[in-house]
């Protein structure tokens, strides 16, 4: 899946900031994607972008109408479908994080047919997929895996990109959730995936790569969720991770949407990952732990972080607050140094 850059963002009629969260991740870290955007009325939250009707965007050169928001159900609400056709009608390709298909609404699909131009449905990969192989890769797979869903993964793994490209060091994001693959414009939603496919999928969006090459691979789920452990232990396998990076976020009690299941130990998942990593990859090394500290003031977020640090024997870090250099500086001590 490779979708046409610049994108036109598209962020609906909800008034919820929520609600525009994958427009609001595109822009952050691809702003250079990112035309204009559209409101359908004055109450939407603003990205700061221009707001562009479907002319005005085709003109500043937007190749690709993105939904960048989401609603209840995840559904195509009625009165976006004509707005939809009359992109595709004037030439742009569509793209949708929303668990309904493009391809379910017929107006669309004969609209882009005449067209010529392509529908992604992000969630809906029609790539086809191989078992996953085990067999080693060239270059080099860093994975960022997590005590629970939404702990900062995707984030973390788009930081240490950022940071390691700034140190011209030869980097590239894989993405393998919905927003990620807008920000990169490829990838695979994993979660979409049939699971015996799942280590393929992975294998597939980090190929062979140059010896110096690193490949961040985006985490998705966590390997002591009730719900989402089988598509993380595909992704560990499939991404045969050289280097991990452990997602947390502080004050979470248990894991999200079950109050039952409390959250497990940073230890726990660490000792799991590695162990369970060692099947396709024979020494994994964690290089970092990144943690959401957004529920303790600055002064307590450091103090929490040196206290994992010092436990784990790792450079420990709040991504938004602190940045990620102090993973890259261990990542580059531990593999580049020791080349």
């Amino acid at each position: 899946m490779n979708i046409p850059a610049p994108y036109m963002l598209m962020l609906g009629d909800n008034k919820d900031p929520l609600a525009i969260k994958t427009a609001r991740g595109i822009h952050y870290w691809r702003p250079e994607k990112c035309v204009g955007q559209m409101r359908l009325n004055e109450d939407v939250p603003s990205l700061g972008l221009p707001d562009m009707n479907i002319d005005t965007a085709i003109a500043h050169g937007a190749k690709t109408f993105v939904l960048g928001t989401a609603n209840a159900g995840g559904v195509l609400a009625e009165s976006w479908i004509p707005l939809i056709v009359s992109a595709i009608e004037k030439g742009m390709h569509v793209a949708s994080g929303l668990h309904q298909r493009l391809t379910d609404v017929p107006a669309i699909v004969d609209a882009a047919e005449d067209a010529g131009v392509e529908l992604f449905d992000l969630r809906h990969s029609t790539q086809k997929l191989d078992v996953g192989s085990g067999v080693k890769r060239s270059g080099k797979r860093l994975l960022t895996i997590g005590t629970d869903c939404s702990v900062g993964k995707m984030f973390t793994t788009l930081a240490l990109e950022d940071a390691m490209k700034k140190r011209a060091l030869s980097a590239s994001f894989c993405a393998t959730g919905q927003t990620g693959i807008l920000i990169e414009g490829s990838g695979i939603a994993i979660d979409a995936v049939i699971s015996d496919f799942i280590a393929g999928a992975v294998e597939s969006i980090s190929p062979d790569c140059a010896p110096d090459h690193w490949q961040l691979i985006e985490g998705q789920g966590s390997l002591l969720n009730p719900a989402f452990s089988g598509v993380t232990m595909g992704l560990l396998h499939g991404a045969q991770p050289d280097a991990l990076v452990l997602c947390h976020e502080v004050n979470r009690d248990h894991i999200r949407h079950m109050p039952h299941v409390p959250m497990p130990k940073m230890e726990d998942i660490m000792s799991l990952a590695l162990r369970l990593g060692t099947l396709t990859n024979p020494n994994p090394r964690f290089v970092g732990v990144a943690i959401n500290t957004s529920s303790l003031n600055e002064e307590d977020a450091i103090n929490y972080l040196k206290e994992v640090g010092d436990a784990f024997n790792l450079p420990a870090t709040d991504p938004v607050r602190f940045g990620v250099e102090n993973i890259v500086d261990h990542l580059v001590t531990v593999f580049e140094d020791n080349a």
